[in-house]
């Protein structure tokens, strides 16, 4: 771990939960510690009612959500597909994700965070950014504080950079995963982060690595060196200059302390395609229990919608959107499943389904509307957009 005294005042730390879908699965499961664990597929079944499934035994097209670091040994990776990853690691244990208790947790170390810096900028569910340039003390000790608070809030080990700005931050928190402090400075960037490859940096992604890497580049450093002219000749002048600025570890963004979201949405691929017809009361249960996933992500986050859309993917993997604003926003499962309801009938269903989801989008908060009581609950009905 470098140490070295940040060279200028700014100190910007980047904390990331270690696998924390899995690692949260593992407080349920303290006997799976040290074991390959995958997360992910709705087949996988809880070990009361068979024991713990192996991932060889899966059937289905559903994804990894996350995989403990033992089981990423044998290379499963988030978002690979559970039977590619089942030939990687047949033996690994195979949970289903929980998304309510990730949720709890997430806000859990969040809070524990605020109370040692406020300064949040919030990356998801499992990673921020903390403004750490007005709180006293030294900074690996106020890693060090993190790191308990996150410990003591939820049981769970996070990973924590430390530079003068986020970029360079959220390198350093990959550097000694898990469970790790890694403090950076200026003069640490040539022999911390130059040799890494250039996909380490957060915005230069798959298309732009194999482009880079076709023009002879590869780590960071290589990219640290060329010629700014010549990076803007081959992937223009604004992207051209950022990964100039980038691999020399130059990053001026404030953190984004107030960002509010634009929409919330809740959506779920399919084991198997549905037939909106002959599968009308499957589609009916999965569109409510969306429904109420949104209705209690609104009731968390405080906000309502004034905008509902839905999202349909068909078996020749075609997507549909459609959205309708509403008279007045709502939060309630009620209301956002009728709104649901009639975006699908402005859709012409006959072929099957492979993926459907539900958004809610130009929120607002409560304080803005008086909000009608909804007139009846969410109950799952009938997949009405067609006639029976």
């Amino acid at each position: 771990m470098a140490e070295t005294r940040l060279p200028i005042a700014r100190r910007i730390a980047h904390l990331d939960m270690d696998a924390f879908f899995a690692s949260v699965e593992l407080l349920e499961h303290p006997e799976l510690k040290g074991l390959p664990v995958v997360v992910g597929g709705r087949r996988a079944v809880a070990a009361e009612e068979r024991g713990f499934p192996k991932l060889k035994d899966y059937a289905g097209r559903g994804v990894v959500t996350t995989a403990t670091y033992e089981a990423r040994a044998f290379g499963v990776r988030s978002g690979m597909g559970l039977m590619k990853a089942a030939a990687l690691a047949p033996e690994a244990i195979l949970l289903p994700a929980h998304f309510e208790a990730y949720a709890r947790a997430s806000r859990a170390f969040k809070a524990a965070v605020a109370e040692v810096a406020p300064l949040i900028e919030d990356r998801g569910i499992d990673e921020i950014y903390i403004d750490l340039t007005e709180v006293p003390g030294d900074p690996l000790e106020l890693a060090r504080r993190l790191k308990t608070a996150v410990r003591q809030a939820t049981g769970l080990t996070c990973s924590i950079g430390i530079t003068p700005n986020k970029l360079l931050s959220k390198l350093a928190s990959e550097l000694q995963k898990p469970d790790g402090i890694t403090l950076l400075g200026y003069d640490d960037i040539p022999t911390r982060i130059w040799p890494l490859p250039c996909s380490a940096v957060n915005g230069i992604g798959p298309k732009a690595t194999a482009k880079l890497e076709g023009l002879g580049i590869r780590t960071i450093g290589e990219l640290a060196k060329a010629d700014p002219t010549w990076l803007v000749e081959h992937f223009g002048q604004s992207y051209g200059v950022w990964l100039h600025q980038a691999a020399n570890g130059r990053d001026d963004r404030p953190l984004a302390i107030l960002r509010e979201p634009k929409s919330i949405s809740r959506e779920t691929t399919f084991e198997r395609d549905l037939h909106p017809r002959l599968d009308r009361d499957a589609l009916s249960r999965i569109l409510c229990d969306l429904c109420e996933r949104l209705a209690g992500d609104l009731g968390r986050k405080g906000y309502l919608a004034q905008n509902v859309g839905i999202k349909l993917r068909f078996e020749d993997f075609t997507t549909v959107t459609r959205d309708h604003t509403l008279p007045h926003p709502v939060a309630d499962a009620a209301a956002l499943l009728e709104a649901a309801r009639g975006n699908l009938r402005r859709v012409a269903l006959d072929r099957r389904l492979r993926l459907l989801g539900v958004r809610a989008g130009a929120l607002v908060k409560p304080g803005q509307y008086a909000v009608p009581e909804p007139d009846r609950p969410a109950t799952p009905g009938l997949f009405d957009a067609l006639e029976p």
